[in-house]
């Protein structure tokens, strides 16, 4: 096989001529060793080799890449179900810069089924891998709770929090409730229905939620039939009221398709280096949810991979893989996805491109949805920029920072002769304090009084955590201190490969001296500048919010120590002291009938000796 060796050394040719043929993931990296492309397949060697084949048409972003290929890595897998897994998390992990990183556009709530005998069904933000399962993400909160509150009605599901196991039903622990006296619940919490009949009720519901209404109504049918015959006519009555409820809410659902089927529909939009995909989830012909993902920064990347990337992702985190997929245009590697998910689904898996028709109808109301959505996303962009204050562009014109620094991040150090080492970080954005992201940070490594040591401890836990759980970075970090604690700060960063993305400065209280990493001068702003009143703020608040936490420890140290050294009150009585009079202080002034209501009169003599001696000194 030829390669093209204009930009590939003998060492890496070798690499590649000993590549495996397994399944596994691939990192390329740079010069500087930094992964810049992770990708997945199947065989691995005919993957990698196929960037390198001479005459290969090549879009411009894989050509930009190939130059910059210097070494590559390889992780074999046992199957392409574990490289899909791996290569989404090392994308989350690394986050190179020639992967595309999907995002979804907020936080959307899940229905969440729990793992219990008997299970609840709820909204949820969060998602807790503890054996429940989870339906969605919905976008539409108001349609989760129109969701929510059918199905809790027509399978009357339990919505209290008791921990209800055979065991404690068996022993009489609990009692009914009102959903049981108003017919939302079947009382499971006092034995009125078995384990196996409550979670035949958790299955329909679940059938509801996907969609499948039209199978579950015939199976109700065929049931309250048989009820009937036996003359059991409560039983039928009670199922002919759930179908009756299951229709009504079936028939207030979209129906998009006359064929019935289950399938999932995807759109498109690209525009201003941003782009937007879109999905309708289809059950049955009716419309139940949609989804949607925002990509920034898409640079040279094509519909085609756009839309694979959203494939793998979506599908990755979904339990449900509808029979038949409808794509508005071909993907990069389509075979080789509909092989993937044929074999999680167990069963043949249908990806199309309609060109005439209905399906070809839905394909372009996706993409209209997706155009809408990227339209909107990018209009609150332009008012959002049009938004920020006059101290925050400054603030960039002042240290020629690249772009507005709308979210600063400030860390102070607070100790008092070496002890309780604490660090705070207090967060501006576009200028105002978001007090909901304040952090404390109690030091964990260094023991002495250390406050470059403190500095770098602390900037380390932050960032590394940021990156673990992918959250939102700052444009411009700012450290209460000389260069000292500036050089600490940054050289965090740098080993976080975050120096060239986030701005660093540190601030000297004494002249109110601005540093910069790397330069030995400091920089003076103006003392009437608005970017500098700006970094005074931060500052200030960053010093009040740091003394606070230090003094709460200080405090709850001091009251532990007098109440401590007190023979015969214990952990319970202390407890009930402070809950009961506040503080040590109120201790001190309260009567001895007033205290003799929680102690004895032993401990009572033993506090105020221990108090009244504490006063004297």
């Amino acid at each position: 096989m030829q390669q093209d060796e204009q930009n590939i050394s003998e060492a890496l040719l070798e690499k590649l001529s000993h590549l495996p043929t397994r399944p596994g993931i691939y990192q390329y990296m740079d010069n500087l060793g930094k992964i810049i492309y992770i990708g997945k397949a199947k065989n691995l060697k005919n993957r990698v080799m196929s960037y390198f084949q001479t005459g290969r048409i090549r879009d411009a972003k894989t050509t930009a890449l190939i130059k910059k290929i210097c070494d590559v890595e390889v992780i074999i897998v046992d199957s392409e179900a574990e490289a899909f897994i791996l290569e989404d998390t090392l994308i989350k992990k690394h986050k190179p810069r020639y992967n595309i990183m999907l995002r979804d556009d907020k936080t959307y709530p899940f229905i969440r089924i729990t793992n219990e005998e008997f299970p609840k069904i709820f909204f949820t933000r969060n998602v807790v891998r503890d054996g429940s399962k989870y339906l969605g993400p919905y976008t539409d909160l108001k349609k989760v709770k129109f969701l929510l509150h059918n199905i809790r009605n027509i399978f009357q599901i339990r919505s209290c929090n008791l921990k209800l196991t055979s065991e404690n039903i068996a022993k009489g622990k609990f009692r009914s409730c009102l959903d049981y006296h108003i017919g939302k619940c079947q009382a499971p919490c006092i034995n009125l229905i078995s384990q196996a009949e409550y979670l035949e009720n958790i299955s329909m519901a679940t059938q509801v939620l996907f969609g499948k209404t039209k199978l579950l109504t015939s199976q109700l049918e065929k049931k309250m039939l048989e009820y009937s015959d036996e003359l059991k006519y409560e039983k039928a009555e009670e199922i002919k009221q759930r179908i009756i409820a299951i229709k009504d809410f079936s028939a207030k659902q979209k129906i998009v398709s006359t064929d019935l089927a289950d399938r999932d529909v995807f759109g498109i939009a690209q525009r201003a280096k941003s782009a937007c995909t879109l999905i309708f989830n289809i059950r049955e012909g009716k419309l139940i949810s949609k989804r949607h993902f925002i990509i920034t920064n898409t640079n040279f990347a094509s519909d085609e991979e756009i839309l694979q990337r959203t494939i793998e992702k979506l599908y990755l985190e979904s339990d449900f893989i509808p029979k038949e997929l409808l794509l508005p245009t071909q993907i990069d590697q389509m075979e080789y996805i509909t092989d993937w998910l044929s074999k999680k689904k167990q069963r043949v898996i249908s990806v199309q491109i309609p060109q005439i028709g209905d399906k070809k109808k839905l394909v372009e109301m996706a993409n209209t949805n997706a155009e809408f959505i990227l339209s909107n996303y990018l209009l609150s962009l332009d008012k959002r920029e049009q938004k920020i204050p006059h101290s925050v562009v400054a603030l960039q014109r002042d240290l020629r920072l690249k772009s507005p620094p709308r979210r600063i991040e400030c860390y102070d150090n607070s100790h008092i002769q070496g002890s309780e080492l604490v660090s705070s970080m207090v967060v501006f954005v576009d200028g105002k304090p978001k007090k909901s992201e304040y952090r404390k940070f109690k030091a964990k490594e260094v023991q002495q009084n250390d406050d470059f040591a403190m500095m770098r401890e602390t900037i380390s836990r932050r960032f590394r955590r940021a990156l673990e759980e992918e959250q939102i970075l700052p444009d411009l970090v700012i450290v209460d201190g000389g260069k000292g604690q500036l050089s600490s700060a940054y050289s965090v960063l740098k080993e976080l490969d975050l120096a060239e993305k986030i701005a660093i400065i540190g601030i000297a209280k004494r002249l109110e001296e601005i540093f910069l990493p790397n330069i030995s001068d400091s920089i003076l702003l103006p003392k009437t500048s608005s970017s500098l009143k700006l970094i005074q703020q931060l500052r200030d608040e960053a010093h009040r919010f740091a003394i606070t936490f230090h003094r709460q420890l200080r405090d709850k140290r001091t009251i532990s120590s007098e109440l401590d050294d007190i023979k015969g009150v214990g952990e319970v009585t202390k407890r009930k002291l402070l809950t009961e009079f506040g503080s040590v202080k109120e201790i001190k002034l309260a009567s001895d009938s007033d205290l003799l209501k929680i102690v004895t009169l032993k401990q009572l003599k033993a506090i105020k000796e221990k108090l009244h001696s504490h006063s004297d000194e």
